[in-house]
């Protein structure tokens, strides 16, 4: 027995828009008071903004579903959202949130598994494409394999990256909702095709900034490993954290420059 010949979800018109979701917070007063960021950050790194504000000046200046920070440095330009949950619906419905009151670029920081056997705890991923091994990507573009970050945005960060020194790749994402499903037959495959990382949002992410007609990007800290085909740990995450902290700065200036 087959499914019912459904309309494709991309192709029809919704009936909830996120603008009617601002209007109604609106209302109750809950949007923040400021006019919106033209970037954000998307940090997915809980207590990161907090640890970095005196390095990286912030204002508070609301909640979108998470704590929204001004980067002061930006006079307004340049915001970010963090202490928000996991997953590709969470990220994807701020995005759409983001987008609706103006935002134009997206760029998110997350902690990953590496897959690579060369990758290694704390190594830097900025990453050109996602594989689609997530549900929320499939109601915003047609089912194919990948999605592909903004080109130009990647250039930026990529530019920010080495102006910094800091060592970097470039290349795939595996975005899965199931982290407890991740089978060894997978991470040999996409090991084969070169893919470097696994997390669960990226490709949600990326289909919603292609459907929106937006820049969006992401950079992946590498954290756990499992080219081995087996979960490790960090044994120390110290790289981790000192990474995250200087992928924070980097995305930050690249997103008040561009």
């Amino acid at each position: 027995m087959g499914f019912p010949n459904y309309p494709q979800k991309h192709e029809s018109q919704p009936v909830l828009n996120p603008e009617d979701i601002l209007n109604f917070r609106r209302r109750l007063g809950q949007m923040p008071s400021i006019r919106a960021p033209q970037a954000v950050l998307i940090c997915l790194q809980r207590g990161l903004p907090a640890r970095m504000r005196w390095r990286m000046p912030i204002q508070h200046v609301g909640r979108l579903m998470g704590d929204l920070f001004v980067y002061k440095k930006s006079h307004g330009q340049v915001a970010i959202l963090t202490n928000i949950g996991i997953g590709a619906p969470q990220m994807v419905s701020l995005a759409e949130e983001l987008v609706a009151w103006g935002a134009r670029r997206l760029v998110s920081l997350v902690w990953g598994g590496g897959l690579q056997p060369d990758l290694k705890a704390g190594d830097i991923v900025i990453c050109d494409r996602a594989l689609r091994d997530e549900g929320t990507s499939h109601h915003y573009l047609p089912s194919e394999k990948y999605v592909s970050a903004s080109p130009s945005l990647i250039q930026h960060l990529s530019r920010a990256f080495a102006s910094q020194g800091l060592p970097f790749q470039i290349g795939a994402t595996w975005s899965i909702d199931a982290p407890y499903r991740e089978t060894r037959d997978e991470v040999q495959q996409y090991q084969s095709e070169g893919v470097k990382t696994v997390e669960m949002e990226i490709a949600g992410l990326l289909a919603l900034g292609q459907c929106r007609q937006i820049e969006t990007a992401s950079v992946v800290i590498v954290g756990d490993l499992l080219s081995d085909m087996r979960w490790r740990a960090p044994d120390d995450t110290r790289p981790v954290e000192k990474s995250l902290e200087q992928a924070y700065t980097a995305i930050l200036e690249a997103l008040i420059q561009k």
